[in-house]
């Protein structure tokens, strides 16, 4: 592969995912590392590890792109225990870059010295490793939904109570009344049929009635439990961060406020 064309393989290699020769994934790439003296690509380094924390160097020598996808001949395991270079140091020292060749076989004996300078970045990152000529603002911002969880029961139960009722009930009873009639022609024949002075008794039966209680079961009404949805609003709050970017300058130059010298 011609310098030309490493070059503009390594151009297209950011953020792409690095898969071993069988398939597997390594990781995404994420820095250029490029050679002091000619600025040739040499290496790239792969975020690899639990959530990507850690990096891994791997040389650009073998390495073929399609699409969002980058093959390495090298399998999984071996650029995972690569050695360990920090790529916080702005530079790979030659005794560094000699270990990673013998590690991975590359006997050229000509090693890069390969700087940390990505590609057409303006400037230097002070607190890291150099990305581009700008810096990214983020903010957090309150993420906010609904949740269904139980917050009690409603249940009917029966239960019997005893009440007292007071009802009037017509009753009928039968009361002795004396009733005395003279003699006339009408009754004569009856009032003479008998001895003309004797003793004589007659009685007659009297009945009453009497209120009776019993109970009859009638059903009066049917009960249920039913759910209606309220809706109504609460307010929730939250702390959420956000970045603010400042300018700081140490030049004595006196400005405009655009930049440019006052006169």
């Amino acid at each position: 592969m011609t310098t030309a064309n490493v070059r503009e393989l390594a151009n297209s290699l950011t953020g792409k995912t690095v898969y071993d020769q069988k398939g597997e994934k390594i990781g995404k790439v994420g820095q250029l590392w490029t050679d002091e003296r000619d600025g040739t690509p040499s290496w790239v380094t792969v975020n690899t590890g639990l959530f990507g924390t850690h990096e891994t160097f791997l040389p650009m020598r073998g390495l073929k792109a399609s699409g969002d996808k980058v093959q390495t001949p090298f399998e999984k395991a071996k650029v995972k225990d690569a050695p360990q270079v920090d790529p916080d140091a702005g530079r790979i020292d030659p005794g560094e870059e000699e270990r990673l060749h013998r590690y991975y076989g590359i006997a050229d004996g000509q090693p890069n010295r390969a700087d940390g300078k990505p590609k057409n970045a303006v400037g230097r990152d002070t607190s890291g490793p150099t990305t581009d000529d700008a810096m990214t603002r983020s903010e957090e911002h309150l993420r906010v939904g609904t949740q269904t969880e139980e917050t009690g029961h409603a249940r009917l139960r029966k239960y019997v109570v005893t009440e007292t009722e007071q009802v009037d009930v017509p009753v009928t009873r039968e009361e002795v009344r004396v009733e005395r009639e003279p003699i006339t022609e009408a009754n004569r024949e009856a009032a003479l049929s008998g001895p003309d002075i004797s003793e004589e008794e007659h009685e007659v039966t009297l009945h009453a009635e009497r209120p009776v209680v019993d109970t009859e079961t009638t059903p009066v009404e049917r009960v249920r439990l039913s759910k209606e949805e309220v809706t109504g609003t609460e307010r929730v709050s939250g702390e959420v961060r956000k970045e603010r970017i400042d300018t700081d300058t140490d030049t004595d130059t006196d400005t405009d406020g655009r930049g440019r010298p006052k006169r």
